[in-house]
């Protein structure tokens, strides 16, 4: 059986990662309201014609929320596939997952108001 090249791997790579994306999208309420807000403050960086800088903090903070929550769903539908029960030891990893979303929406939203906060007032 042939190898596959280098660039043909990365290709499927890349094609297996957009149709992860588009599932986390489709099927995940979190993340389809982080898409909309992300949409928001994209819409609000036009708006209030932010600096570079404030893009790449903005851009950079969305990435690592939705990157984080696409994590942590990835976590939860682990760990209901190999413990469907409950467990404490599950619910603990689960709550661990979901705590680092919810560390990193703040740290995004603190970016958020300092960006757009002196804009506003």
């Amino acid at each position: 059986m042939r190898k596959e090249s280098f660039l043909v791997n990365r290709i499927k790579s890349v094609g297996f990662a957009i149709r992860g994306a588009l599932l986390l999208i489709r099927t995940e309420a979190s993340i389809k309201i982080q898409v909309v807000l992300a949409l928001l403050v994209t819409i609000a960086g036009f708006y209030f014609e932010i600096s570079s800088t404030e893009w790449i903090l903005q851009i950079l903070a969305i990435s690592l929320v939705m990157g984080i929550e696409g994590a942590n769903t990835a976590i939860e539908k682990l760990c209901d596939f190999i413990h469907p029960d409950f467990d404490r030891k599950i619910g603990f990893i689960k709550d661990v997952s979901a705590g680092a979303v919810m560390l990193v929406s703040i740290g995004a939203v603190i970016v958020g108001l300092i960006i757009y906060l002196p804009k506003i007032f």
